[in-house]
């Protein structure tokens, strides 16, 4: 059994899936800072000033009585609550990653098309028809074995 395993988690597809999976969580950390550095404060500022992560409605009031200006002092307080906020801003990230994972995919498919295409001499047929008998005859014969005829 543990010969067999691994076998398996020495094959090839294991390990580019491995390394596939650490590059994602990598790029995942990059787009969460993109979406919570960079595309959230200006489009909070667009909006009067709003930061979504704060965007939050109290459910129940924690030990301290609210209103609570931040999220963590309403969670510090011990405050239910309903984080919209970050839900959007999760909602941002995933849609920008899945727009970076699908320019991906569509290059790699590109570049597949083009790998898969064979070249411009591969084309050429190496057998043409004769057009006295109708048999295939090599593409450069000038006269055609079967019926001797002059191409």
């Amino acid at each position: 059994m543990l010969k067999e395993f691994r076998e398996f988690a020495l094959k090839g597809n294991v390990v580019d899936m491995a390394v596939g999976i650490i590059i994602g969580g990598a790029f995942t950390g990059i787009v969460k800072s993109l979406v919570g550095d960079v595309l959230m404060p200006p489009l909070g500022l667009l909006l009067n000033g709003v930061d979504f992560s704060n965007l939050f409605v109290v459910l129940k009031e924690g030990a301290a009585p609210g209103p609570y200006i931040a999220l963590d002092q309403a969670q510090r307080a011990g405050a239910v609550t309903l984080n919209y906020g970050l839900f959007i801003n999760a909602s941002i990230s995933f849609l920008i990653l899945a727009i970076a994972v699908f320019f991906l995919v569509r290059g790699i498919n590109r570049l597949r098309k083009i790998a898969e295409k064979p070249p411009a001499l591969a084309a050429l047929p190496d057998t043409k028809e004769c057009p006295f008998c109708f048999s295939a005859i090599p593409s450069k014969a000038v006269r055609c074995p079967n019926c001797t005829s002059q191409l």
